[in-house]
């Protein structure tokens, strides 16, 4: 009898990846591959790539050469197989550019995966798709996309009465955990319609299409029974939930239904797009208590000429009031968002908005980058292109200020009372236990709560703590145990 083959997964990117990971996983796990933590030790890894922007794609590649590099080992893996953004977005051509990998496989290939690899491991080649328009495979109308045949990462649902179940896995759910964490991300729904010009993700990732409301449940329920306290629900674009589905409030009416029919016990919606946020929506997230106080809102730039050349719209004083109405009703709430700077055409004048903007805002978290041309997007054929040292210049600049903002923003919840998930349970410098977790304004990427234990094993991962907040470090909180 032949011996099990094994497979590694190593991911990169967003949380977003991190589900198509698992949904992978669970694909091998039910065709009969044990998945093992340390890529060393596997006969196959999958590098699950991201193909966002410039440093992401470094990354992605860095990583699957150093994992190549395990192949000249006496027990390294046999094969390395790119999958991914990066591999769907320019399959044929990232495989002549990264003849380390022994195939690249796109999105088509995940229904498939197991077979896939098991060939691939044996010696065979596999044939590199072209890169395509993913737009393409879906139906115009939103309301007719289910009916596609596209193959939508994230969205997979086992087979009915399939025969292979790994320990800890069942239908509906098509998917196996790679790591203990109490948080996991649950994709709400898959692509986009938007036409920013900046952004590739449509191209790569496809139209906008909502999972069914029972599946997005039946997913979380399985979580919960793996023993994860917190739910992020994500996508490309959590507003649009339910268009395609013909109710485009259904987010409103799901919140609460996850609440009620799951047991999880903290869920937080990742991805708001602000020209979307509706009233109702904001109210249902500050008043369903299993649904945490924080808003993930992509403002991108806060100068209305910028954000027209970016196909975007608002601007400082409509997301201004957007703010106020978010902390009209929840004071406490979290807001975090993401900048672009350096944009094609962008001015002094444009600059001085987004800083007056920032400045009044006050976020508690915010993501800077430099715009850099992407392959495939319209703005990548603008002209008033800003000069890569004036980039640096305004990166740095609103990064600063920003990183003062946030500070100030932690230093406000003194005072406050807090819900901690441990997330971990460490020493601190001096050698004494704390706990290191998130309160319910704190997204995964955010900043950390550390609490001071009196003793190791006080607290463990998982458990959710009640904490006041005494003192900062930068935008960390640190409070003790109530």
């Amino acid at each position: 009898m032949n011996p099990r083959q094994t497979v590694a997964i190593v991911t990169l990117g967003c949380a977003r990846n991190e589900v198509d990971s698992e949904e992978l996983a669970g694909r091998l796990s039910s065709a009969g591959w044990d998945v093992v933590d340390d890529p060393a030790d596997a006969t196959a890894v999958l590098v699950n790539t991201c193909g966002f922007v410039e440093v992401a794609k470094k990354d992605s590649i860095d990583a699957v050469l150093a994992v190549a590099d395990l192949k000249d080992g006496p027990s390294g893996p046999r094969a390395v197989v790119a999958v991914g953004c990066l591999s769907e977005r320019y399959g044929r051509d990232l495989a002549e550019a990264l003849p380390e990998a022994d195939a690249i496989l796109g999105f088509d290939d995940y229904p498939d995966i197991a077979d896939r690899l098991t060939r691939i491991v044996a010696g065979e080649q596999h044939v590199p798709h072209a890169p395509t328009d993913r737009r393409k495979l879906l139906a115009i109308s939103p309301v007719e996309r289910a009916a596609g045949g596209a193959s939508i990462p994230g969205h997979g649902q086992a087979e009915a009465g399939a025969e292979v179940l790994p320990a800890g896995w069942a239908p509906p759910v098509l998917r196996r955990r790679l790591d203990g964490s109490p948080v996991a991300p649950v994709k709400l729904a898959s692509g986009c319609d938007r036409r920013c010009t900046f952004c590739a993700i449509p191209s790569f990732r496809g139209s906008f299409i909502s999972r069914p409301p029972a599946d997005v449940v039946a997913e979380i329920a399985w979580l919960v029974g793996e023993g994860v306290k917190e739910v992020v629900l994500v996508s490309e674009n959590s507003t649009s939930y339910g268009k395609d589905l013909g109710d485009l409030r259904l987010l409103e009416t799901l919140l609460p239904a996850i609440g009620e029919g799951t047991g999880v016990q903290r869920l937080r919606v990742a991805y708001l797009q602000p020209a979307e946020v509706r009233p109702g929506l904001i109210e249902v997230i500050a008043r369903t208590d299993v649904v945490a106080p924080y808003y993930d809102l992509s403002f991108q730039h806060a100068s209305p000429t910028v954000l027209r050349r970016m196909r975007r719209f608002g601007g400082r004083e409509e997301f201004l009031a957007l703010i106020a109405q978010i902390r009209g009703l929840d004071p406490a709430a979290g807001i975090r968002s993401n900048i672009i700077v350096g944009f094609p055409g962008e001015t002094d004048d444009d600059v001085a908005e987004l800083t007056a903007f920032l400045t009044q805002a006050r976020l508690d978290a915010v993501g800077v980058f430099g715009y850099s041309d992407e392959d495939g997007t319209e703005a990548a054929g603008f002209d008033d292109k800003v000069p890569d040292d004036v980039i640096r210049e305004r990166v740095e600049s609103v990064t600063s200020l920003v990183e003062e903002i946030m500070a100030q923003r932690a230093e406000d919840r003194v005072g406050e009372r807090v819900r901690v998930l441990v997330e971990s349970v460490d020493d601190d410098d001096d050698g004494l236990p704390v706990a290191i977790g998130r309160a319910g304004h704190q997204g995964p990427d955010d900043g950390a709560t550390v609490i001071a234990l009196d003793s190791a094993g006080e607290v463990s991962v998982g458990d959710f703590v009640a904490a006041v907040v005494i003192d900062t470090d930068g935008v960390d909180l640190i409070a003790e145990r109530q």
